[in-house]
């Protein structure tokens, strides 16, 4: 049976904005709700290594090497930046059918992938975080483990596609006025380039 103080943390985590919020927001805000739920299922995927990570023990490593941490760090921060000036570089100036037909599921959902790849802040995430709620007395804690992951994913699917799907659905009352798709695309770009800044310069 899982474990209520699990389940009520996890979603407190996922609830919290972070990067894969703002980039699935964005896309259903402009893509539409079939490609938040791209980039819903892509920032989940992202998460795959980091538990993989976690569960052979390679976060033990990150952990104990300021070398590797840091650039896995720089390395997000520089993709975080570069998506930020994107959405900068393009606000206000997309058509909206066009940018539909030309964006891809498979690219939406590699871009979200990218983002949680270069988060090594997750991996620290799930070694400190999952290994409170193993049991003691279990017989298998690497597959207690997997179990609680696998459900922490679920929830980070369905909080995202959540996001997604009503930023679609007040996209259109958005993009009446091509002033606020423009304020709304530069206040996401300036978002993730605080996030950016903020992975940059923190501390383990």
């Amino acid at each position: 049976m899982l474990n209520p103080e699990f389940l009520l943390t996890s979603l407190v985590v996922v609830l919290m904005p972070g990067t894969g919020v703002v980039y699935t927001i964005n896309t259903g805000l402009t893509l539409k709700w079939r490609a938040s739920l791209a980039a819903a299922v892509g920032c989940t995927l992202g998460i795959v290594p980091h538990i993989l990570a976690s569960v052979l023990g390679l976060s033990a490593l990150l952990n104990m090497s300021a070398h590797i941490f840091s650039v896995l760090k720089i390395a997000g921060s520089v993709y975080l930046l570069y998506l930020a000036w994107q959405m900068w570089r393009e606000a206000g100036t997309l058509d909206m059918d066009q940018k539909r037909t030309e964006t891809s599921a498979i690219q939406i959902a590699l871009k979200a992938i990218a983002i949680n790849l270069l988060n090594p802040k997750l991996t620290l995430f799930f070694f400190a975080f999952l290994p409170l709620f193993i049991s003691k007395n279990s017989s298998s804690p690497t597959l207690e483990m997997i179990s609680l992951s696998l459900v922490f994913m679920g929830l980070t699917f369905i909080i995202f596609a959540l996001y997604g799907i009503l930023a679609s659905g007040v996209s259109s009352y958005l993009f009446n006025s091509s002033k606020v798709v423009k304020r709304v695309q530069q206040a996401f770009a300036v978002i993730l380039a605080a996030f950016a800044v903020k992975l940059a310069l923190s501390e383990k």
